[in-house]
C-alpha cells in the first residue's frame, strides 16, 4: 500500500467516540411510561396509531414531542411516520420542544358559510377577552350543527345558537363534554320490532338474491354524495374473493351537512340493523365505522349501543370497530377514509383499483354512507315500491335535506326526491326569514355550486343539476337572501377548501390558496381565475380539488353583476 494511503487511526477513534450515543431523538423514560399506561394491553398495531394519538391528546391536552418519540418506539414505527400522521389532522395539538402547550380549554367557532351568515365572525370577535393562558379561541370548519348557527364547541361540548354569554357560562362551569341526546336504545328498539328483519335474513326467510333485488328495485343510491346504486354495489363486492370488509362513512364534513348526525342522535340501531343486513348479504367479515371527531355525543352513544349489541346479539355478529376521525374534511372521500382507518394520513388514493376490489388492508371493501344503510330496513319491510314511489317529477325515493341559511325552520327535512328548492322552503322550512327574500342557494354543500333564485324550480336530485354546473351531493342546501352575495359565499367556500386540502397534489394545494387571494380582491382577475379553475378541475387527484372551482364558475355564470367591485355585503346580523 502506498505511504500516502495510510489510514489515520487516531481520527477514526475520534469519529467512533462521537457516535457512541444512539442516533436520533432519545426516548424519555417518563414519556414512554405514560404511553405504556395509556395503551395498556391493547395491541400495538399500525392501524391503531390514530386511536392512540387520541388517547394521548385526551389525557394531556396535547401531544408532546417526547410522547411522539415514545409512541413511535412502542409501536416500532419511525418517529417521522408518527409525526406526519399527528400533524396531518386538525384535532391533534403537537407541541415541539421549546413550545408551550395549548390552554386547557379550546373554543372552536365554526367559520363556514351557514355560521358566517348567522354572525360567527362577530361572535369570535366578542370572545377575545378570555384569559389566553386558560382559554384558546380558534376558528373551525363546519362542525355539523348548521341548523343551530352560529355554532361553537367548548372542548367537546357543542354550543347551539352560540353567544358569548353561553360560551362563557360553559367555560365557567367546565362543561367540556356533550350531553347524550334522547335516543332509541337497544331494548326499546327491539321491543318495537327492531332486528326482526335481520333475523329473517340470517334464518333463511329471505335470500340474498331477493334482498339485493329489493334494494335494486327501490332505486336507493349512495346518500353520501356519489349516488352509486346501493344494490349494484352489494353485487359487485359480493363477487370479489373473501375476506371482504365494510367501511361505513360518517365523516360528514361537507359544510351544510348534518343529516347523519340527526339520525344517529335519534335512532342509531336502525342504521346498525341496515349495516348488519348489508354485511350478511355481501359476506362481510369485519366492519369499520368511521365517525367524525366533532360528533362526540354520537361516539359516546354508538360506543354504548355497540357494547350492548355485542353483549346481547340478535344473531352472530361480524367484528365491528368504531374508529374516530381527527378533524380532516378530506377523510370524507372514501379512499382517504380508508387510509385513515389504516392509521395513516388521510390522502386519497389513485384509481383504479377501486375500493370494491382493493380497500381496507387491501381487501375488497363495501363502502357506504351511514344514511344509505339507515333506509335498508324500511325498504325491506315496506317494499321497494314504497321507497321508489316517493319522488316528484319522475324522480324516485326520499331525500334527507340538511337545510340552513335564511329560512324560518332550518334542519333535516325528509322530502321526495325531485322536490324543488322553492317547494322545500315553503312546504318544509316555513318560508324565508322576515325581511329576507330568496336570492340564491347551494344545492349540494360547499362543492355543489351556487344557483340563483331564477333556477329555484329545478328538481333536486341526482343527475338533475349537472346541466347547470351543480350537483346535489349530500343534499346540503344553504339558502341565501338579498342581504348576501354569491361572490362572498364563494370566497368563504374557497377558504374552506384551501384549509382542508390534504396537500397531496399541486393543482389543489396551490390552486385553492391562489384562488383565495384572487377572490379576496375587490375586482376578480377573471382570465386567471378561469385558467386556475381549469387546472384544478383537470389535474386534481380527488373530488376536493376537482369540485373546488364550482362556486367560481357559478358566480361567473349566474352572478356576473356582483363582479363590478364594491364591499362585501354578507350580513353579520343574526336574523331569527
Amino acid at each position: 500500500m502506498p505511504a500516502d494511503s495510510v489510514i489515520d487511526t487516531s481520527r477514526l477513534g475520534r469519529k467512533r467516540a462521537t457516535r457512541s450515543a444512539p442516533k436520533g431523538r432519545q426516548v424519555h423514560a417518563q414519556a414512554l411510561e405514560n404511553v405504556r399506561v395509556l395503551l395498556g394491553d391493547a395491541p400495538r398495531r399500525r392501524d391503531l396509531l390514530i386511536e392512540y394519538l387520541h388517547q394521548i391528546q385526551d389525557a394531556y391536552g396535547s401531544i408532546s414531542a417526547a410522547h411522539i418519540v415514545a409512541l413511535a418506539q412502542e409501536m416500532r414505527l419511525a418517529t417521522t411516520e408518527v409525526y406526519e400522521v399527528a400533524t396531518f389532522y386538525h384535532h391533534f395539538d403537537v407541541v415541539k420542544e421549546g413550545e408551550s402547550a395549548p390552554p386547557p380549554i379550546t373554543v372552536r367557532v365554526c367559520e363556514t358559510l351557514s355560521c358566517r351568515l348567522a354572525g360567527a365572525e362577530e361572535l369570535r370577535a366578542q370572545l377575545s377577552g378570555f384569559d389566553a393562558a386558560k382559554v384558546r379561541v380558534i376558528g373551525a370548519p363546519c362542525v355539523g350543527r348548521c341548523e343551530y348557527a352560529p355554532a361553537a364547541v367548548v372542548g367537546r361540548n357543542p354550543i347551539d345558537a352560540a353567544s358569548a354569554e353561553k360560551i362563557a357560562e360553559a367555560i365557567e362551569a367546565r362543561r367540556v363534554e356533550p350531553d347524550l341526546p334522547n335516543y332509541v336504545a337497544l331494548g326499546a328498539y327491539r321491543s318495537a320490532g327492531g332486528y326482526r328483519t335481520l333475523l329473517a335474513c340470517v334464518d333463511g326467510e329471505r335470500t340474498v338474491d331477493a334482498v339485493v333485488a329489493e334494494l335494486e328495485n327501490s332505486a336507493l343510491r349512495g346518500l353520501g354524495g356519489a349516488g352509486f346504486p346501493a344494490g349494484r354495489k352489494w353485487r359487485i363486492v359480493r363477487a370479489e374473493a373473501a375476506p371482504r370488509l365494510m367501511a361505513v362513512n360518517i365523516d360528514e364534513g361537507e359544510p351544510g351537512t348534518f343529516k347523519d348526525r340527526y339520525y344517529l342522535e335519534r335512532d342509531p340501531h336502525r342504521f346498525l340493523e341496515g349495516m348488519l343486513i348489508a354485511a350478511w348479504a355481501v359476506g362481510i367479515d369485519e366492519i369499520y365505522v368511521y365517525l367524525r371527531d366533532e360528533y362526540a355525543a354520537c361516539r359516546a352513544l354508538l360506543t354504548r349501543e355497540l357494547e350492548a349489541l355485542v353483549r346481547d346479539p340478535p344473531c352472530p355478529l361480524p367484528r365491528i370497530d368504531l374508529r374516530r376521525g381527527a378533524g380532516a374534511y378530506i377523510c370524507g372521500e372514501e379512499s382517504a377514509m380508508i387510509e385513515s382507518i389504516e392509521g395513516k394520513r388521510g390522502m386519497p388514493r389513485l384509481r383504479p383499483p377501486y375500493v370494491a376490489q382493493v380497500g381496507v388492508f387491501g381487501r375488497p371493501t363495501l363502502e357506504h354512507n351511514m344514511e344509505t344503510l339507515y333506509w335498508v330496513r324500511d325498504i325491506l319491510e315496506k317494499g321497494a315500491a314504497w321507497f321508489a314511489s316517493q319522488g316528484r317529477r319522475e324522480r324516485k325515493g326520499l331525500r334527507s335535506f340538511s337545510v340552513s341559511g335564511r329560512v324560518v325552520r332550518p334542519g333535516v327535512h325528509l322530502a321526495p326526491a325531485g322536490i324543488t328548492v322553492r317547494e322545500l322552503i315553503e312546504e318544509h322550512c316555513g318560508g324565508m326569514l322576515p325581511g329576507h327574500e330568496f336570492y340564491a342557494y347551494l344545492p349540494g354543500g360547499a362543492s355543489g355550486g351556487i344557483l340563483p333564485a331564477s333556477l329555484g324550480d329545478v328538481a333536486l336530485d341526482f343527475d338533475t343539476l349537472q346541466p347547470y354546473g351543480c350537483f346535489i351531493g349530500s343534499a346540503a342546501v344553504i339558502i341565501l337572501s338579498q342581504h348576501d352575495r354569491a361572490r362572498d359565499a364563494a370566497l368563504n367556500l374557497m377558504q374552506f377548501f384551501a384549509d382542508e386540502s390534504c396537500g397531496q397534489c399541486t393543482p389543489c394545494r396551490v390552486g385553492t390558496e391562489k384562488a383565495v387571494g384572487l377572490m379576496a380582491k375587490e375586482r376578480w382577475d377573471l382570465a386567471l381565475l378561469k385558467d386556475l379553475s381549469q387546472a384544478m378541475a383537470d389535474a386534481s387527484i380527488c373530488g376536493l380539488g376537482q369540485a373546488a372551482p364550482n362556486p367560481i364558475a357559478c358566480v361567473l355564470k349566474y352572478f356576473p353583476h356582483e363582479l363590478d367591485g364594491g364591499e362585501s355585503v354578507i350580513s353579520e346580523q343574526v336574523n331569527r
